[in-house]
Order: structure tokens, then sequence, then C-alpha cells
């Protein structure tokens, strides 16, 4: 027994040095070598804190670190290898602002260059942009840079992709090592390891880039853009799917997603663990490996029931029938999948460490989307289940709000891209978080008109406030004042004697003198008289610093409108100061023999236009008018003397998305606007009409859709036309008309 104890003895303590020797308690020197840090690799000697040579095979950018030295984000970002030789860049360093002072925020595109040819994509990322009213042809004026090269698509295996685009770059004039110069990119890098090098050093250029990481986004500098199919609409773009909210608002499904399983490479781990969550009930996750030539190669034991199951169900039932919609990263962080979602209400289940979301910079996504862990991925559906149902429907509802606000068209999402660098530019008016993120937009808040949320239509039931109470009337006159009888007259007096009237402005557009003073009635309010400019009609519309008021009742010199139609009229307004409300109503309609929009001023039960004849609405929209449309519809307009008012019916509806008001008007309107000398040929000249038929499809194809809605409410007085004392109505001289 005391033989075998001393063995064991024995035994175990040799075990420990052997142990000890191999695991570095024990240090013995080698050929000379004395300082252990010059050692590379795992060897014998190696102390015991040094674990690099465990971890080198999944970390490579500990490399050149100590194991226990801390890293910050900043630190790990800048230790990269470099994509770029700006990667520090921000507007303060990078960005020359002394371009933007003399002209202010105008973009230039290269010419295009003979013999390069460019995407369908990229071409009409460049058209937006020269439709814009950024656009500037001269670049000496110039603020931003855009390249006329194809950088969209820097896969080398991509047809798409432009050669020695590096030397290419470097041989335009204005280059300046990239400073003030925007690249557009959606796809980087190639099999196997899809890295976000563009293939040549874009030096101080921003990048406006899909499927960018957090990693190597540049904040305040780069930005974020979706990823895009080539068939994304130019302008207009569809609507988002949802036409009216369900209480309770859950789906067929909880949570879908339809797309490849990728059985080896970058992004495979997300896609191939899917079906561990898949229930095939309410949570439908569903994959297939039949895609690529060789798929076949690499299939494994669950690629057979996964195509089947796949091949079962319709994207598009899925997408529509669902509360939650995931969306797995790829190749790349991004996926089409996202901007799909988006349109289809389904709120985005976000499960791609590291994206940068698009525009991030201005855009809330904790109010649109769940932002999910790829590493707990087996907790989504318990997560999403938990999302209670008022929660649901806000985040869909926002949804819809950010699809047709800035993704549904590529020009949207390049304007986007450019609101968002002008914003960094002139920071002083720049917009506020909750521009971007409520209706109408950041993009038709124009910050150069006010900073302050009160100037503006749509913010006053979020600010608990109400506009001024208030009205200023603009009548555009074109005929010559000959007559204290005629209708002007009237009308002027009329609009004076107005409760809510703070000011008269007669627009003197005709070619005639001003006439004297003493010509003019005296009224209650005041009056003032000023040339319109250029005698164009449009200078009706132009945002005139004389307009103290938030509302603006325009109307034209043969209106025949009495104090008390006025007072109603403004009294709706008061509850929809975002849209027009007036009287004259028309309407549009397709005609499909002509397989094209029509304009018909028949009393019909709907409308689509209250005309501006004599309707009232916010004077934000002669600030919208003059600087967001384009000069080639202005012009178009100016010319044909006529249109303008269906011009702003088209500008009001697509920034609200609502129709206009119709208040109750008297029944001989029409007729004795018909019957008026200085007008009568106007409206019954068939040309004029024709030309209001062109101005309709001219106007829709800029649009890119038609945004005109059908209504069929109209506004009457309480009481109006009631079996009741008229003693008793407020409005009573309406009936009396």
């Amino acid at each position: 027994m005391q033989a075998k104890k001393r063995y064991l003895i024995l035994f175990s303590a040799g075990a420990s040095l052997i142990l000890l020797f191999c695991f570095g308690g024990i240090q013995v020197p080698l050929s000379g070598r004395r300082d252990d840090q010059s050692l590379t690799g795992y060897h014998p000697g190696a102390r015991w804190r040094r674990l690099q040579g465990y971890l080198r095979a999944f970390s490579t950018w500990e490399k050149d670190h100590d194991f226990h030295e801390h890293i910050s984000p900043r630190q790990k970002r800048d230790s990269n290898s470099g994509l770029y030789t700006g990667r520090r860049c921000r507007m303060e360093s990078c960005f020359d602002f002394s371009l933007c002072e003399k002209n202010g925020f105008k973009v230039y595109v290269y010419p295009q260059q003979k013999g390069e040819k460019l995407s369908e994509s990229y071409q009409n990322i460049l058209s937006s942009i020269e439709g814009s009213r950024f656009y500037t042809p001269d670049p000496a004026q110039a603020c931003l840079f855009v390249l006329s090269l194809d950088t969209l698509d820097r896969d080398q295996l991509s047809p798409q992709y432009v050669h020695n685009l590096k030397a290419k770059i470097q041989s335009l004039p204005l280059w300046n090592e990239g400073r003030n110069h925007i690249i557009f990119n959606l796809y980087s890098g190639t099999w196997p390891d899809y890295t976000e090098d563009l293939g040549f050093d874009i030096g101080f250029a921003m990048l406006a880039k899909a499927s960018i990481s957090t990693e190597n986004f540049r904040p305040n500098f780069d930005v974020s853009i979706p990823l895009f199919s080539k068939d994304h609409p130019r302008t207009g773009g569809d609507r988002g799917f949802l036409k009216h909210n369900t209480i309770p608002p859950y789906r067929k499904y909880m949570l879908v997603f339809k797309g490849k399983r990728y059985l080896t490479g970058i992004g495979s781990d997300t896609r191939n663990a899917l079906y561990h969550v898949h229930n095939s009930e309410d949570v439908v996750l569903l994959t297939t490996c039949k895609h690529g030539k060789d798929w076949q190669k690499h299939k494994d034991a669950r690629c057979d029931k996964d195509n089947a199951e796949y091949d079962k169900y319709d994207y598009r039932e899925m997408l529509y029938n669902s509360t939650f919609c995931l969306v797995p990263r790829g190749r790349r962080l991004g996926s089409f999948r996202f901007l799909e979602a988006l349109q289809a209400a389904c709120v985005p289940v976000m499960l791609s460490n590291g994206w940068e979301l698009p525009f991030s910079e201005i855009i809330n996504w904790n109010t649109a989307a769940v932002i999910g862990d790829e590493r707990l991925l087996l907790q989504i559906p318990s997560t999403v289940r938990s999302i209670h149902q008022d929660k649901i429907l806000s985040l869909r509802q926002q949804t819809q709000f950010l699809w047709e606000a800035y993704f549904n068209s590529l020009e949207k999402i390049v304007l986007t891209t450019l609101e968002i660098i002008q914003d960094r530019v002139l920071l002083h008016a720049s917009r506020s978080s909750l521009m971007w993120n409520s209706l109408p937009g950041g993009l038709f808040t124009l910050p150069q008109y006010s900073t302050n949320l009160g100037d503006f239509p749509f913010y006053y039931a979020k600010l608990g406030t109400k506009p001024y109470p208030k009205f200023t009337a603009i009548i555009h006159m074109v005929t010559p004042l000959v007559s204290q009888s005629q209708p002007v007259m009237k009308l002027l007096v009329a609009v004076a004697k107005s409760q809510y009237c703070a000011q008269v402005i007669v627009l003197w557009n005709s070619d005639k003198p001003l006439p004297a003073k003493h010509r003019w009635p005296v009224t209650s309010a005041p009056v003032s008289v000023i040339e319109g400019e250029s005698k164009v009609i449009n200078s009706r519309f132009l945002p005139y610093n004389t307009i103290p008021t938030d509302a603006v009742l325009s109307l034209d010199e043969d209106t025949v409108l009495s104090t008390t139609e006025v007072d109603f009229a403004f009294t709706v307004w008061q509850s929809f100061p975002d849209r027009i409300v007036g009287y004259p109503a028309r309407s549009h309609f397709w005609d499909s023999n002509k397989e094209r929009w029509g304009y018909t001023s028949k009393w019909t039960n709907d409308y689509s236009m209250v005309l501006t004849g004599a309707a009232i609405y916010h004077k934000y929209y002669h600030y919208l008018y003059t600087t967001y449309l384009p000069a080639s519809l202005r012009t178009m307009v100016d010319q044909m003397s006529n249109c303008e008012d269906i011009l702003m019916n088209f500008l009001v509806s697509s920034v609200t998305k609502l129709p206009p008001v119709k208040v109750t008007q008297k029944k001989q309107y029409k007729e004795t606007m018909m019957g008026q000398s200085s007008r009568a040929s106007r409206w019954a000249d068939p040309d004029h009409f024709a030309q209001r038929q062109t101005c309709m499809n001219k106007f829709a194809n800029w649009f890119g859709t038609m945004p005109l809605i059908h209504s069929q409410m109209r506004m009457d007085p309480v009481l109006f036309k009631d079996q009741v004392s008229i003693l008793r109505k407020k409005y009573r001289d309406i009936e009396r008309l």
C-alpha cells in the first residue's frame, strides 16, 4: 500500500509539471530570445496572459494590439484596413463650406463622357438631380458635385462594373481629392467576403451608400440609403398598401419571411437558423436553396423540404397579410425586403447587426420598425407577440408615412439625400426631428421659409395652437378699372366688411396704368394695390412679404361673394388649415378611350379641385409653389395664362394626400361668373378648356402620379335649409341669396 501511494504521488507530481510546462507556468528560454513579447504564435514559453495565439483565427483586428488593451468603437473603426483615405472625415474637416456661401446649396452634375455607359438606375439618379431645384449647369456656382461615372455597382463580377474608375476619376479637373463630392453606391465588394471597398480611393468625398455598416459609416458625413431594385420608379411611386386601419391591428400571420438561404459564406448563419422559429402557422419563415448555378453542389439535408414548402406560398399574399415582416441580412447588410415591408404596411423586424439604417440621421426608426439582434433570433417571436396592439397600429401607420415621404420613388431617395446634406451646410436653417418624422415630411417643409413649426399649416394640432384668426384677401385684376359699378368694386367692399379681414391686396396685372387712389372705394379694412411681377398670372402666388396673416383668400376680379359667405368659408378653413377651402369645384377623371386624364367642370356628386378664384389656403403654399415647383411648369402656366389654379391644387393634394374642402355656394355663382364681360370669353373659349386638359396631363407627368383625390364632402352651416326660424341661423344670408 505504501509503495502504491508513493507511485501515485510521483505520477500526480509529474502530470502537474507537464501541465505547468504546457500552459506557461514554467518559462524555458529559447535560443537566446529573452523577451517573450517578440515571440509569435502559441509556444510552451508564452505567458499565461497572452492568449492571442488561440484567438487569432477568430479576430484579425487584434493582431497588433495587446489582448487586454481597451479598444473603443472609434479606435476599432480606425484600425481597420483603410477603405479610403478620408476615414475620419466629418463636414467640419473635409467639406469646403465657402463654395456654398455665395449661391447657396447648388448641385453640379458632370457632363457624361463619350463612350461611358450608365445603368438605368444611375441615369435616373442624375435625371432626378438635374430636374430638382438644386441643380446648376455652372460648376462655378456649385456647392456639391456628382460624378457622371456610374459608381452604383462595384461588384467586379457584375456586368455593370466600370473598369479603371480610379484613373478616370483622378483625371477630372474638379475632383480636388473628392472634396464636396458625393458618390452613390448600392453594391460593393464581391464573393466571398463582400467588403465595402469600392475599388478606388474616394478621398474626401461623401458616400451615399446602401448596406453600409456602422463600423464604416462616418456620422454627419456619409448618408445611408436603402437598397432598391432596378425597377424602382424614378418619380411618383405607388402609395402604401394600407387602405384603412383595422382594430385590433392583427393579420393572418404574425411574422413572415420568404427569401434565399445561403448554404456557405457570409450572411448564411442567420438565414440558415430561421427554421428553428418557423411553425407553419402564424410564424412562416421560408427559405430556398435553389439559387445560383451550382446550388446542388452545396445542398444540405434540409434543402428539398425547404424548397417544397417555399413554393407553396405566394410572397405578395404573405406580405399583405402579416403583422410583422422579418428583414434578415443577405450577403450584404441591406435587403430588398426592407422597402417591400414598408410599402406593405408590414412592420419590419430588422435582423442585420451593424447595419446603419437608411437615413438614420433624420428618421427615428424605433417608431416604424422593430430592431432585433441576430444573436437572439429565438426570442424574436415572443418579442413581437408582446407588442401592444396600440403600438402595432402606430408602427404600421408610420411605415406608410415614411414609405410615401422618402422611399417610394428614386427621386425622393435622391432628394432626401440632398436635403440632409443641405441641412448640414445650412445648419442655422435645418429641419427639426418633428419635421422629418411627421406629416407631410421634410421634403415639403422647407426650412428656408421658417424653422418655426407654428409658421407651417401642418403642426397646429401637435403644438396645441390655432392659425391667426384673420385673413389677407388678394384680388387678381387684369381688367382696367373704368366704372365704379364693376363687380370687383362690390367684391372689394364685401370682403373688407368681413370681421376676419385684416387686409385687402389688389394685385394689378393689367396693362393699363394703376388707377388713382380716389378711384378705390373707402373700406373698413386697409387696401393696398401692388403691381404684379412681369404681369404674369403666377404672380398671384408669389410669397409677398406684405401678407401678415396665415390665411390667404384668393379671388378673381369677377368673383361674386357676400360678406357672410366669406365669413363662413374662413370659419371652415380654420378647422382645415392645411387644405384649400372654397367655392367653385372641379373634377378630374381618367379617359380610357384617349388613355389620358380629363378635366370637367360639370356639377357632379364629387370633386377633386377647388379653384383659387374663390378659395382660402395657408400662405406657405405661395412659397412652396414658387420654390418647390420646377420653373418649366410655372413658365408653361405663364405662357398660357391658364391652369395656375389646377397646379396649386396638384401641389396641395400632393403635400397633404387629402382632397380640398368645398363649402356651400349660391347656385347662381356659375351663371353669374359666366355673365361677366371681363372673362366671359375666357371661360367659354374652347381653347381655354383644351389647355386645361393638356395641363392635367403635363402636371401628372411631372408629379409622376395623379395626386388629386376625389371627395363627396361639402361643408354647410348648421341649420342650413332646416325648417326653423331664419333668426336662429348664424349664416342666414347664404340662404337668401
